[in-house]
């Protein structure tokens, strides 16, 4: 079964950042495909440029790899508008790819600033999102 998401940029900062996190293994879920990573243009450009920001050191190679690879094996989604309250305007654009995505399938959006969001169901955490790929009940 595979599992249709959406990740704000900040799970990829993470899972760059230690190779042993647990965003690091659900992106490792998305290259064995078991999660079909959404995106579109502007999602794309914000992974692009936060991830090459001078602060982090990632090797611009291995952003573009995995940017990349994000391309060729996720799917791409517009946006459409949503009327939730988003404090920060740079998050409206993964809420409404995510949006998109749930008028056809299931889809959650998987974040590390879980207050950013809606509360929602599908808005969920690297480690909500791992027991969900996993089958594991989550009771929090």
């Amino acid at each position: 079964m595979s599992f249709y998401t959406v990740f704000d940029t900040n799970v990829l900062v993470s899972a760059f950042l230690k190779s042993t996190s647990v965003p690091h293994i659900v992106v490792d879920y998305v290259f064995a495909g078991d999660i079909i990573l959404l995106y579109n243009e502007e999602i794309l450009s914000e992974y692009k440029e936060v991830l090459n920001r001078p602060k982090f050191h990632f090797p611009k190679e291995a952003v573009e790899i995995v940017v990349n690879k994000i391309q060729k094996i996720g799917i791409h989604f517009d946006s459409i508008s949503v009327n939730e309250n988003i404090p920060d305007p740079k998050d409206v654009v993964f809420y409404a790819v995510t949006m998109n995505a749930r008028n056809e399938n299931d889809a959650y959006l998987v974040t590390g600033n879980i207050k950013h969001f809606p509360e929602k169901p599908f808005v969920v955490t690297p480690r909500q999102m791992l027991n969900i790929v996993e089958g594991i009940e989550d009771n929090a």
